[in-house]
């Protein structure tokens, strides 16, 4: 991969960098197109393992991912809340 694509991609993940409860985190709905997933549902079984991983590292999933929500739009102008799951550092 050559550097400019590397800084590309950096610049893109810092992009969406948010502030949740004081710490630097990620929404993982604005996350996946950065990673080159092409549908939520596939990167949502990557979560899964993910949240497994952390899990059989002795790590607390709740350290290091926070479920929260989205509210959508629907096309009826109604709107809905979809989970939208935070991929965050741990607090320090």
């Amino acid at each position: 991969m050559k550097a400019e694509e590397i800084q590309e991609l950096f610049n893109n993940f810092e992009s969406i960098a948010i502030e949740y409860e004081g710490i630097e985190c990620w929404s993982a709905r604005e996350l996946y197109p950065i990673l080159g997933y092409a549908k939520w549902e596939r990167f949502k079984d990557t979560l899964i393992r993910a949240k497994e991983s952390c899990d059989n590292a002795g790590e607390k999933i709740s350290d290091h991912f926070a479920d929260v929500g989205k509210m959508v739009s629907l096309g009826s102008g109604a709107q809905r809340q979809i989970g939208q799951k935070i991929i965050s550092t741990k607090k320090k």
